[in-house]
């Protein structure tokens, strides 16, 4: 009988409070007031710390998901977890948009892409019964860290101890929560399987493993980053604009706060566990189909719910949701279509789509409210993006259901 150790629910307690740390990122506009007054910066100036850690988040987890696959889960966690942490104590000392932009955005970027590449292909290994709730439970965590980190900074720490004091503090939470993460997220032995799985009955677990470059060389790979791009980026268009959407249509600051940081969260972390549960049973592209629909026609619909905070929460909580959605169902859609041995870089390589996305929506919100002096065009923009992505998704194909097929 193969020794494992641990229950392989606290593999995914590990992921969990990685993911709980690194989900501050979404919590970013919580800082952005302190320090525009502090230092007086414009919007635009602040608003490209998030864009610059989205696009180094997305970007270095390649080179994580590489070397998480050839030597383990550990050294790249530990690695994302000093890098968040110390990001977050470097910011303490910020006097600089360039500081700013290097402490944040470029540092705590990658600690963000290596603490998050271990979970997913960790996740996927242990629960190849369960892959798409396990995926989606571990980085459900990275969709609830705002909604306790942000509060807690906003409302507690900033007033009580200032910015500087805040950022040290966080440092030193996070640093401790994600060591113990890193300690939990180990591989299973070789050949694991859960006690009474088979594999021949799952309609989930390929058994072709695919290198990178034969990823490169399948046709779904291609529609399945552009459906990952386009998609991802009405809700991060959403998520950078949300706060200056919502005073524009005179939302009071205490409503404010609790879309941005409770109702918007608790529906990213909601719909990367549950859409990741039921994509175990109805399919991981549907699942994805269904999740684009719905954000295209929630973009018009969050625009047109304007100040009407009975319509405004519901829509922000369903955008959200189909966002979180992608960025589970995707992770495991990767380990059952290209294998789980090389599913940190595989996985990676279709994640850079999210760095791509991490300019684009906020760039395009930006640009035409900047244009039109209200958020119609880029609302209705983050539609027609979500109407290209569901066609992509369309055409996406499972690569080893059709590899198998052709070698019968």
């Amino acid at each position: 009988m193969q020794r494992q150790g641990i229950s392989r629910w606290w593999r995914l307690a590990g992921g969990l409070a990685m993911n709980l740390a690194l989900g501050t990122l979404y919590a970013w506009s919580v800082f952005v007031a302190p320090l525009e007054k502090e230092f007086g910066w414009k919007r635009a100036d602040t608003s490209m710390v998030f864009t610059i850690a989205a696009s180094v988040f997305g970007l270095s987890f390649v080179l994580a998901g590489r070397l998480q696959d050839r030597f383990g889960p550990f050294p790249c966690s530990i690695a994302g977890s000093l890098l968040i942490s110390l990001g977050f104590y470097l910011c303490s000392f910020t006097t600089s948009l360039g500081y700013l932009y290097l402490c944040f955005g470029v540092i705590g970027g990658m600690g963000n892409g290596f603490g998050y590449a271990t979970p997913i292909p960790v996740m996927a290994k242990w629960f190849p019964d369960k892959r798409g709730l396990a995926v989606g439970l571990a980085v459900g965590g990275y969709g609830a860290g705002s909604a306790i980190f942000g509060p807690l900074a906003q409302l507690k720490l900033i007033p009580a101890y200032g910015l500087p004091a805040t950022f040290r503090i966080l440092a030193a939470i996070f640093l401790v929560m994600t060591i113990a993460g890193a300690m939990l997220l180990r591989n299973p032995p070789a050949g694991y399987k859960p006690e009474g799985w088979s594999p021949a009955a799952s309609r989930t677990t390929g058994s072709i493993e695919f290198t990178p470059s034969e990823v490169l060389r399948t046709r779904t790979f291609y529609l399945m980053w552009i459906a990952y791009a386009l998609g991802t980026s009405a809700g991060l268009m959403v998520i950078s604009q949300i706060v200056p959407f919502a005073k524009s249509v005179g939302i009071a600051a205490g409503a404010l706060s609790a879309m941005t940081l409770v109702v918007g969260a608790c529906g990213n972390a909601m719909g990367r566990t549950f859409s990741g549960w039921m994509s175990d049973r109805v399919g991981r592209i549907n699942v994805l189909r269904i999740m684009i629909a719905i954000i295209a026609l929630a973009m018009p619909a969050l625009y047109h719910a304007g100040s009407n905070v009975v319509l405004l929460y519901p829509a922000v909580f369903v955008v959200y949701w189909c966002y979180g959605s992608q960025l589970s169902v995707n992770g495991a859609a990767a380990a059952d279509f290209w294998g789980t041995k090389n599913a940190g870089v595989n996985y990676g390589m279709l994640f850079t789509a999210f760095g791509v996305a991490g300019i684009l929506g906020p760039r395009i919100g930006g640009v035409l409210f900047d244009r039109y002096h209200n958020y119609q065009a880029a609302f209705y923009s983050a539609s027609a993006l979500a109407v290209i992505a569901l066609l992509c998704e369309f055409g996406a194909k499972r690569p080893v259901a059709r590899m198998a097929a052709a070698q019968e």
